[in-house]
């Protein structure tokens, strides 16, 4: 049996993370949570030879991101419900993903943030390139129409709650199904 996906996209700083937690704790089932920063986390990268020069990021990136993306539909396909948590940078991420996950339960979750937020979170942070919330916010949201839609000036309970019972009430075909069929009729 398939796991289920619930696909949290935002702009860095948006709160995807504190989302994700609260839904893991808040879930009727056990979801795994799966970002990019938890694989940088485990180091799985030879971080230190980039930033040394060794090893070129921008030749890296893109294999990385179609792993990343080919891991979300592997987990779910073995039978691991996920909550995934992303940031949509391109229409051809879009397209990949939608590719890649075609068949899959996905529930797709736009999470919002003002700018202004997302640059005083980037700030105090101190993890975070400065102006990649900024570069983030102008393009996340562009290739993408969603299931549901939250506010991360919300409390993280409250968009929980609302993405949970939005989630135990889904109807297909999602969002994801949705944005491929418009894919194939206009193409």
């Amino acid at each position: 049996m398939q796991g289920s996906i619930i696909l949290l996209n935002g702009a860095s700083s948006a709160g995807k993370s504190t989302l994700a937690r609260a839904l893991q704790a808040r879930l009727p089932g056990p979801f795994w949570h799966w970002s990019i920063d938890h694989l940088r986390a485990a180091q799985v990268l030879p971080q230190a030879r980039i930033d040394r020069g060794e090893f070129a990021w921008r030749d890296l990136r893109e294999p990385f991101f179609a792993g990343f993306h080919g891991s979300i539909a592997s987990l779910a396909q073995a039978g691991n419900s996920l909550i995934v948590e992303h940031i949509v940078e391109t229409q051809a991420w879009m397209d990949r993903l939608l590719r890649t996950l075609a068949g899959l339960d996905v529930f797709f979750v736009g999470l919002h943030c003002p700018l202004d937020e997302l640059e005083r979170r980037e700030r105090a942070r101190g993890d975070r390139r400065v102006g990649e919330a900024r570069a983030d916010f102008e393009t996340t949201h562009r290739f993408c129409s969603y299931d549901l839609e939250c506010d991360s000036m919300q409390p993280a309970e409250v968009n929980a709650e609302r993405v949970t019972a939005a989630w135990q009430v889904r109807r297909a075909p999602g969002a994801f199904a949705r944005m491929a069929a418009a894919q194939v009729g206009g193409a």
